[in-house]
């Protein structure tokens, strides 16, 4: 009997299942011939468009089948020899899976026979917070002797793991957290084989101290006797679960997407629950220095930043504007309420990308009355301490900045004091350069990234102070002693620079005025503002801290974009 003959052609040729290897229906490559029949048979090819034609030949050479060389077999035989492995291994694989997936359908079915009840018998279960320590409410016991109290609590499932007959969870609301403890039934039951991650649980248990040498949230663990998932608590699994869309390894700006599963993450929620605690502590702090707290309007029709930055629009066929600063309607509060302060949102228009640039933040301000530009930095200096001092005394709060930033130590006082002109001095020492690359000379804006830099090295507070009148705003007094510079103030933090910025302002009607006109704004529509140098006008000065830019100095945070609920910035408005 003829030794089969099957044919390729690398030009025509096609390597699918319906092709037979025949002259008229040849394959593309050796490679898939032998795959395709491991008998081996003989094997002939040719390129019937493309192939090379013999001297002195003419172009029928090129449709001449020549058997392959020895080389080119060798290849493919060991090419097929390669993929049949592959397919035998896959093959395993599969049936394994099979395998895997009938045991796990099996437990699944007998899990769902097991039902699990409430013990009525057992004392009445205290519905407590997952961070809660009354220790008159509740008695921890050892799990022998002393026995403790029965508790009901919520939350969601942070983490589970399973060892063996026991099944371990670690129990999440926002206020805490506690490790939980199945065993038993329990254990075993259908909702516990197949618990998800963010999948809201009731249960029932004893509290009970964790052994000597194990760790647990405050120190205990509940030992639960029944539990019970909520009915629309259970979270998406398999390819939907949570840890699939969002973890460590997710690209940032997949993340800000994603920002509402992203806050349930460790590190996002403490940022959040340490912001708190700072808003918080900056009303206390004001309230103990007697600033009386105002909410100025979001929506104006006058500048304090410069145009530039403006967001525009259109009120009742009116131009109007988001704020960018509550200053201006804070001065006029001061002759009534004395000192004033507000935390409200600012918008900032600039189409910047930077790691500390937002277009829409949260604003710390206050304006003091009666006051020189001493006060004002005593004053800031105070503040900041003391907003920290507060933070820092609560545990929990302390605990998650520690754990956010392990190096962060409180700063100390006095903060280092930096008139503008010492800090080109310095710039120029350390041969940093201005934006064009170029020496620094009085007059430039220090940049941002110049600013950090100094800042970091010095790796200490500073007040940097009286900068130029041609790059601070038109409301900022020169110097009664050096008429070049303004009685202004910067505050830098090492690893994020600029968190505040403030200044005396102008206090006589005619000094107004004339910088109104030199910045070429129309001070009709500011008659409100202006009115408070005619009506018993006094040396005032005030400030504006960046919420988000403190939080991510204190937290240690790459980006104020982390400081923020859902940031908004260039180019992002969502979620």
């Amino acid at each position: 009997m003829a030794e089969k003959t099957f044919y390729i052609d690398e030009d025509v040729g096609k390597d699918v299942e319906s092709q037979t290897g025949t002259e008229d229906a040849p394959y593309k490559t050796l490679s898939f011939a032998v795959l395709t029949h491991t008998e081996t048979p003989k094997f002939v090819a040719r390129k019937s468009l493309t192939g090379e034609i013999p001297e002195g030949g003419d172009e029928s050479a090129r449709l001449e089948w020549k058997p392959v060389a020895k080389a080119a077999m060798k290849k493919a035989v060991n090419y097929a020899k390669a993929q049949q492995k592959k397919a035998a291994k896959e093959h395993e694989l599969l049936a394994l899976r099979a395998k895997e997936d009938a045991d796990r359908k099996k437990v699944l079915d007998e899990a769902k026979k097991i039902v699990i009840e409430e013990d009525k018998s057992l004392p009445e279960a205290v519905k407590i917070k997952l961070d809660d320590t009354d220790a008159k409410k509740i008695q921890l016991g050892d799990g022998k002797d002393k026995k403790g109290t029965r508790v009901r609590v919520f939350g969601r499932v942070h983490r589970e793991r399973r060892q063996k007959e026991v099944m371990f969870v670690t129990l999440r609301d926002g206020y805490g957290f506690m490790q939980v403890i199945l065993t038993g039934p329990l254990a075993k039951t259908y909702d516990a084989l197949t618990l998800t991650r963010e999948t809201s649980m009731q249960i029932l248990g004893e509290l009970r101290e964790v052994p000597a040498g194990a760790h647990a949230p405050n120190g205990r663990e509940l030992h639960a006797d029944y539990f019970k998932i909520l009915d629309v608590g259970r979270a998406a699994g398999g390819d939907d679960a949570i840890t699939n869309r969002v973890s460590k390894d997710t690209e940032h700006a997949t993340l800000l997407d994603l920002r509402h599963l992203a806050l349930r993450g460790e590190t996002a929620s403490k940022v959040m629950i340490v912001r708190d605690a700072v808003e918080f502590a900056f009303n206390t702090v004001y309230k103990e220095l007697r600033f009386r707290k105002v909410s100025p309007p979001a929506l104006v029709q006058t500048q304090v930043e410069g145009g530039a930055t403006l967001f525009k629009f259109n009120y009742y066929n009116e131009e109007a504007y988001l704020t960018q600063s509550s200053q201006l309607y804070l001065e006029t509060c001061l002759p009534s309420m004395g000192n004033v302060y507000c935390i409200e949102k600012s918008f900032r228009a600039e189409k910047s990308l930077t790691r500390r640039h937002l277009a829409e933040y949260t604003h710390v301000e206050a304006e003091l009355d009666f006051i020189d530009f001493g006060d004002l930095l005593d004053h800031l200096e105070e503040i900041m301490c003391r907003v920290l001092d507060i933070v820092m005394s609560d545990p929990v709060t302390k605990q998650y900045i520690m754990e956010l930033n392990p190096e962060f130590k409180l700063p100390e006082r006095p903060f280092k004091r930096m008139k503008y002109s010492d800090a080109i001095d310095w710039l120029v020492e350390h041969d940093i350069k201005n934006e064009d690359g170029e020496t620094h000379k009085f007059g430039d804006d220090i940049a941002e990234a110049a600013e950090r830099r100094m800042t970091d090295i010095i790796d200490k507070p500073i007040f940097l102070t009286h900068f130029p009148a041609e790059i601070k705003a038109f409301y900022m007094p020169k110097d009664k002693d050096d008429a070049r510079v303004t009685e202004s103030v910067d505050c830098l933090m090492p690893g994020v620079g600029e968190i505040v910025g403030g200044s005396m302002r102008m206090d006589n009607y005619d000094d107004l005025m004339a910088a109104f006109k030199r910045e070429g704004i129309d001070p009709t529509a500011y008659y409100w503002y202006t009115d408070q140098r005619k009506y018993g006008s006094s040396p005032h000065g005030g400030y504006g801290l960046g919420l988000e830019r403190f939080l991510a100095w204190l937290c240690k945070q790459h980006t104020v974009r982390d400081c923020c609920l859902y940031p908004r910035y260039f180019g992002r408005c969502k979620p």
